[in-house]
């Protein structure tokens, strides 16, 4: 299992573990003072003496086991958790206050501390505050980005609210590792920065706020990728799959009708063609008949059944036995 800190750590580093509710709260920190930043964006605040990490999280009105989720994960790189009993709006108060941290407080405290430590007469110094500059305008895009786009799509499917236009998957395949960048000004600063700087001990503190950064931020990402994306694809699921009972349930609790009773063996096939997704003329050269004779059984169906989509059809189909879920996944 691999272990990764917020900060670097010189000390021998303890048996990993993984936390749970009936921990202390103050022995969490104990093992690992990064469990502060936690604390910290999750909204809990100190003096909560020797109580449980399960009473300090109800009394702060955070969802335990997202709280150790993140933990767990962040701490101890345990990957291993159960969707179902993590919550969303938990997860999101925890990103949306990660990201003011970082924008806020993060980012200008690196960019204070490297400009007090180079000369702005010197062209490299100069060349690498415009690298950070580059950097920092870059973390804010992407964070904004998630602000503006993806936490309001995700309230809204807290809500129910489904969209075509937009989905986790979105998210995912554009969110770019955005640390590289850090890494590089990281590399500029160790190799290229001039040794007769004036103030070596503020340079070194400089770099070592950036090693933070890139340690943050890698943490950061894997939250996301590790619990937010598999957290919302399972909600989009659901959803989904709600949605699709629903209506399947609703068509099976519907009178019969004389019309639905007359469709005949011909159009039942032509029903699980399009089912399928065969266009006419593949409907056609699947049933030996004419592509007219296809638009013809298309449109009785339709008067008789009043259904006129393919996704009402695959409905009908489902609840008369033509076809089955399973087999459509196929």
């Amino acid at each position: 299992m691999l272990t990764i800190g917020i900060f670097p750590n010189f000390a021998p580093m303890k048996q990993a573990k993984t936390y749970e509710a009936t921990d202390k709260m103050i022995d969490l920190i104990r093992d690992n003072y990064n469990v502060l930043q936690s604390l910290s964006s999750f909204g809990i605040a100190l003096g909560f003496g020797d109580r449980t990490v399960e009473e300090t999280c109800r009394r702060a009105k955070v969802d335990t086991a997202t709280f150790l989720a993140v933990v767990n994960l962040t701490i101890n790189g345990v990957t291993s958790m159960h969707l179902e009993s993590l919550s969303v709006a938990s997860l999101l108060h925890y990103l949306d206050a990660c990201h003011h941290y970082f924008i806020d407080y993060q980012l200008p405290s690196v960019r204070n501390e490297l400009s007090s430590c180079i000369r702005h007469d010197d062209g490299i110094g100069s060349l690498i505050l415009r690298v950070y500059d580059e950097y920092a305008q870059e973390i804010r895009r992407h964070m904004r980005y998630e602000q503006r786009v993806l936490f309001p799509y995700v309230e809204r499917l807290m809500s129910g609210e489904t969209s075509t236009a937009y989905s986790i998957e979105d998210f995912a395949r554009q969110h770019a590792e955005a640390d590289k960048s850090l890494r590089e000004l990281k590399q500029l600063v160790i190799k290229y920065l001039p040794a007769d700087i004036d103030d070596s001990m503020r340079l070194t503190s400089a770099l070592y706020l950036i090693y933070n950064n890139e340690e943050w931020l890698s943490l950061h990402r894997q939250v996301e990728d590790l619990i937010l994306v598999p957290l919302i694809r399972h909600l989009e699921q659901s959803l989904r799959s709600e949605r699709v009972n629903s209506a399947i349930s609703a068509f099976a609790c519907a009178e019969p009708t004389d019309e639905r009773e007359s469709v005949s063996e011909r159009e039942k096939e032509v029903i699980v063609a399009v089912v399928q997704g065969m266009s006419n003329k593949q409907i056609a050269d699947h049933l030996f008949i004419s592509p007219h004779t296809v638009v013809t059984h298309r449109k009785n169906i339709a008067r008789k059944l009043q259904i006129h989509s393919p996704a009402g059809l695959t409905i009908y189909a489902i609840v008369n036995g033509l076809v089955t879920i399973d087999g459509l996944k196929k």
